[in-house]
C-alpha cells in the first residue's frame, strides 16, 4: 500500500517518505543528475552500518527493491503491461550491484516508462471528456475490483483500456450518487486528469532518486526514509513550530489523501468530524471558495492547500471511512497548534461499585511535551508534561480523589525524557525503559530517581493511536504492577530514528528499539491491556503492524524492578464485572456493532458499477446507521431520529474551533465512563494492597 509518506500541517509531526504515484514529470525523459550515484552509494553504506537490522544490500534485497519500486509507481496495477514488467525483469537481481556502484539509471528508466504510460492515459481520458461525458450504461450488472494486489498485469492495450473505462465509470457514478449534474461531472474531471497531468509534467530528477530510494529505506523499515534538499526543508519548517494548519497527520494512499492521525486539541480534532482513514478529496479557501478537486495530488501539494495563515478557513471535502461513500463538507478555522492547547488537564467525576462511591480524578494527556527553549533559557516556568501533571497532581490531592486515571489515547508521543520523568511521578526508583542500539550495546540511563508523588490507585487508558513515549510509560506501570492498563493494544512503535548527514538531503535511520524493564519490546506488539475496551480502530490497517517491513516483536533480559500491587489476583474479578455491565450497556453494544459494520465495509473486494444497485447499498448503509443509532437511543430513553437525514443533521452541529484545552466530559465518552466502574471496582478491591510497600520481583 502506498502510506510511506507522511506529512503533517502543525509543527512537530512531519515523517518523510515515499512520494506520490501522481507525481509531477518533465516531458523529457528523466535522467540522473550529477551527485545522485555518489548519494546512492552513501546511503547504502549507511544504511548496512548503521541500520539497527544490519541487512547487507545483495540479489535477494535487489529482488526486494524491484517488487518494492515497481509497486510504489503503480500499486494498482492500473499503468505498467505486462510487457513492461517483463522487460524490468532484467534488472531483478543488478540493482543491488548498480547501487553500490553509484548508478541509478534503471530506476529512472522504469520510471520514464511509467510517466509514459500514465501520460497516454491521461491524454486518452481527457480526449474522451471533451467529446462529452462517456455514455456509460449504469443498469449493466458489473463492478470494479477495490483490490488488485493479487491481480495480474493488463497483458494488453485493450485490457487496460476495460480497466480504465470502469474506473472512469466509477468517478463517475460516485460523482451522480452525490447529486452532481453530468455537465459539472464532466468539468470536475476534465480539471482533474489536466491537473494530474501538469503535474506529471513538472516531475524532476531529485522527486525520481527520492522514490527510487526511499524503496529501498522502506525494506530495512517503514521509519527509515531518505530525504532530499526539498524534503528536509519541509522536515526541518515543520519541527521549527511555525506551521499552522489544521492539526492532521496526512498520508498519500494511491490516488487518495488520507488523514492518519489528529492532534488532539487541534483545529480538525476539534470539529468532531475527521475521523483517521477519511479521504480528503477537495479543498476549498475561505467559507465560500473554489473547492478544488485533489483527486490524484501528490501530498505535498495537497497539504500547501490546506495549510495557511491562523484565523483563515478552509473547507474539506471528506469520504468518511467505514460510509455509504456520501461526501462531506467540512469547515475547519486554521490555528497553531501551541503547547497550552495539547497541555495535561484534569477533571473529576464519581463512581460507585455497588457499594461506595468514589471521586476518580482525570487527567488527560494529549502528547509529551516539553518546551525545549524554554528548558534551555532556564525559565523557571518552562512548560512540561511532567511540570504540568506534577500540578494537577497536586490539586487532585486537596481534592481528595480515591484514584486517579491517566488518559493517554490517541497520544502519539514525543520526549522520552518526559515519558521517564512522568513515570517518576509514580514510582519510586527504578528503571524505566531498556533501549537497545544497532552494536547492541543497552542503555538503561532512563530511570526514575525520586520517590513517587503519587503512591494511590491509578489507571492508564490507551488506544491503537498511544506511540511511543505513551507505550513506554504505559508498559513501566503495567510491568511495575504500579496500576491497571485499560483500552486497546497500542500502536507498537518501538524504534528510535537518528538524522545522518549525506551529500544531497538527510537519511533518518532507525538506530535503536525500545524494551521495557520486563525485557519485552514495545516494537510491533504494543502494549496490550489488563481489561480490553471495544476496538474503535482496525489493528490491521493502522498501527506498526499494519506495515509490510517493520521490525519484529523480540525481547532481551529484564531488569529487576518493584511490585506495587497483586493485579493478577484482582484482574479476573475485574473482567467479570466489565464485562457483566457492558454487556447490555447501550454505548458499548453500539461501538462493537459500528466496529463489526464498518470492518464488513472496508473488507469489500469489489464495488458494484450498477447505479441502481449502488443507490439500494447507500440506502442499507443509511438504514444500518439510523437503525444502530436509534437502538441506542432507545436503550437510553432519548427521542429515536425520524429518518437518516435528521440523523445526518444532528452529527454536523457545530463545533467550537478556536483555541484552549478540550473540556473533559463523559457523556459522549462511553470508555472514560466505563473506566471509572472499573476504576471504582478496583479501589474497592485494592485498598489494602494499595498500601502495601512495594517488594522486588523475582527472576
Amino acid at each position: 500500500m502506498l502510506t510511506n509518506r507522511i506529512a503533517a500541517l502543525f509543527s512537530g509531526f512531519l515523517v518523510i517518505g515515499l512520494l506520490s504515484t501522481t507525481a509531477l514529470a518533465e516531458t523529457e525523459p528523466l535522467a540522473p543528475e550529477k551527485d545522485q550515484g555518489s548519494t546512492a552509494r552513501e546511503i547504502v553504506g549507511k544504511l548496512e552500518m548503521l541500520h539497527y537490522n544490519k541487512i547487507k544490500v545483495g540479489d535477494e534485497m535487489s529482488e526486494d527493491l524491484w517488487d518494492e519500486y515497481i509497486d510504489a509507481l503503480d500499486p494498482t496495477k492500473s499503468y505498467f503491461l505486462a510487457s513492461d514488467i517483463n522487460e524490468f525483469r532484467e534488472w531483478q537481481t543488478k540493482l543491488d550491484d548498480q547501487l553500490r556502484a553509484g548508478d541509478v539509471k534503471a530506476g529512472f528508466e522504469i520510471y520514464n516508462r511509467f510517466r509514459l504510460r500514465m501520460g497516454d492515459r491521461l491524454d486518452n481520458i481527457l480526449s474522451q471528456l471533451e467529446k462529452g461525458l462517456p455514455a456509460f450504461d449504469f443498469d449493466r450488472d458489473e463492478s470494479l475490483e477495490l483490490d488488485r494486489e493479487e491481480s495480474q498485469w493488463p497483458t494488453s492495450i485493450s485490457d487496460a483500456d476495460d480497466l480504465w473505462r470502469k474506473r472512469l465509470k466509477s468517478s463517475v457514478l460516485n460523482l451522480r450518487l452525490t447529486g452532481k449534474e453530468d455537465e459539472d461531472i464532466r468539468d470536475l474531471l476534465e480539471r482533474r486528469y489536466k491537473g494530474q497531468k501538469k503535474r506529471l509534467e513538472q516531475q524532476n530528477s531529485n522527486d525520481v532518486f527520492e522514490l527510487y530510494m526511499n524503496s529501498l529505506t522502506r525494506l530495512y523499515d517503514p521509519h527509515s526514509n531518505y530525504l532530499s534538499p526539498r524534503s528536509l526543508e519541509n522536515f526541518n519548517m515543520s519541527m521549527s513550530l511555525s506551521l499552522e494548519g489544521i492539526g492532521a497527520v496526512l498520508q498519500g494512499d494511491e490516488e487518495y489523501t488520507k488523514v492518519a492521525r489528529l492532534v488532539a486539541g487541534g483545529p480538525a480534532d476539534r470539529t468532531g468530524k475527521i475521523k483517521p482513514n477519511d479521504k480528503i478529496v477537495g479543498v476549498g479557501q475561505d467559507k465560500d471558495g473554489e473547492m478544488v478537486d485533489v483527486v490524484g495530488w501528490r501530498l505535498d501539494d495537497v497539504v500547501d492547500l490546506i495549510r495557511g495563515k491562523a484565523g483563515t478557513f478552509v473547507r474539506l471535502e471528506t469520504i468518511p471511512t467505514g460510509g455509504d461513500g456520501t461526501h462531506k463538507t467540512i469547515l475547519i478555522k486554521r490555528s497553531k497548534v501551541k503547547l497550552e492547547d495539547q497541555a495535561a488537564k484534569k477533571a473529576v467525576f464519581e463512581f460507585s461499585d455497588g457499594k461506595k462511591s468514589y471521586k476518580i480524578g482525570v487527567i488527560n494527556l494529549p502528547t509529551f511535551y516539553i518546551d525545549f527553549d524554554a528548558y534551555r533559557r532556564r525559565d523557571p516556568n518552562y512548560k512540561s508534561t511532567t511540570r504540568d501533571v506534577a500540578r494537577l497532581l497536586s490539586e487532585l490531592k486537596e481534592e481528595k480523589v480515591d484514584g486517579i486515571i491517566l488518559d493517554l489515547r490517541n497520544n502519539g508521543g514525543g520526549s522520552l525524557q518526559e515519558a521517564t520523568m512522568l513515570t517518576d511521578l509514580f514510582i519510586d526508583q527504578g528503571p524505566v525503559v531498556q533501549i537497545r542500539h544497532a552494536n547492541e550495546q543497552i542503555s538503561r540511563h532512563n530511570r526514575s530517581r525520586s520517590r513517587a508523588m503519587y503512591r494511590g490507585p491509578l489507571m492508564v487508558l490507551i488506544n491503537r493511536l498511544s506511540a511511543s513515549a505513551s507505550e513506554i510509560f504505559a508498559g513501566a506501570i503495567q510491568d511495575y504492577n504500579r496500576g491497571l492498563v485499560v483500552g486497546n493494544q497500542s500502536f507498537g512503535k518501538g524504534t528510535v530514528q537518528t538524522m545522518a548527514p549525506l551529500k544531497e538531503g538527510q537519511l533518518k535511520i532507525t538506530q535503536s528499539k525500545f524494551y521495557r524493564v520486563s525485557g519485552d519490546s514495545t516494537q510491533h506488539a504494543g502494549v496490550k491491556p489488563d481489561i480490553p475496551m471495544p476496538q474503535l480502530i482496525d489493528a490491521e490497517s493502522v498501527g506498526e503492524s499494519a506495515y509490510d517491513t517493520a521490525l519484529p516483536w523480540d525481547r532481551i533480559h529484564a531488569v529487576p524492578h518493584a511490585k506495587y500491587f497483586n493485579l493478577k489476583t484482582l484482574i479476573p474479578n475485574l473482567l467479570t464485572k466489565h464485562n457483566k455491565r457492558t454487556a447490555s450497556d447501550p454505548d458499548f453494544i453500539f461501538l462493537r456493532d459500528q466496529f463489526k459494520f464498518e470492518s464488513e465495509r472496508a473488507d469489500r473486494k469489489h464495488l458494484s458499477l450498477n447505479e441502481v444497485m449502488r443507490e439500494q447499498e447507500r440506502e442499507n448503509v443509511n438504514q444500518r446507521l439510523l437503525s444502530m443509532e436509534n437502538r441506542r437511543r432507545e436503550a437510553k430513553g432519548l427521542e429515536p431520529y425520524k429518518d437518516f437525514e435528521a440523523y445526518e443533521e444532528s452529527e454536523s452541529e457545530e463545533v467550537a474551533t478556536i483555541g484552549g484545552p478540550v473540556e473533559i466530559k463523559l457523556e459522549k465518552d462511553p470508555i472514560l465512563n466505563e473506566a471509572g466502574y472499573i476504576m471504582a471496582d478496583f479501589i474497592g478491591l485494592a485498598d489494602k494492597a494499595s498500601k502495601a510497600p512495594p517488594q522486588v520481583a523475582n527472576f
